[in-house]
């Protein structure tokens, strides 16, 4: 299950989960990029984490700081404000960076494909890695 939405002043700032990580990248966000619209999920218990474990982040920020940015300008401005938690507990961050107006004409935020990491070779009955026969070998 994922933590309570929270809503702050009249502005779209939304958090699943309210973990101290999850608090500090909402706060980091806020002050850097004064978003019209934040929504910060801890996805961790997707990558093989337990719920709450804060390892795995998803953010959704609209901010008028991304007019005329490309995508990765967006998302350099969004590291650096994450700097310190991206060289530390935060391991993988997904980023939907849209502006003001962007998100107006579409609020839609993709859905996130399922995570394919960690214990993958075991589901596929291939706990070693080894030698597993390749599907189009056989």
């Amino acid at each position: 299950m994922r933590g309570p939405l929270l809503a702050a002043a009249g502005r779209g700032l939304w958090a699943m989960g309210d973990g101290p990580l999850a608090r500090a990248i909402r706060t980091k966000l806020d002050a850097a990029l004064q978003p019209t619209h934040l929504q910060v999920v801890d996805e961790s218990s997707r990558h093989g984490g337990p719920p709450g474990a804060e390892t795995h982040f998803a953010v959704v920020v609209v901010s008028g700081h991304f007019t005329g940015l490309p995508p990765l300008q967006r998302h350099r401005l969004i590291h650096a404000a994450l700097r310190a938690e991206l060289a530390g507990p935060l391991h993988a961050l997904a980023i939907v960076a849209k502006t003001p107006q962007q998100w107006e004409n579409d609020p839609h935020v993709p859905p996130r494909p399922p995570c394919l990491g960690g214990s993958k070779h075991e589901r596929h009955g291939d706990a070693a890695g080894g030698d597993r026969e390749s599907p189009r070998n056989q």
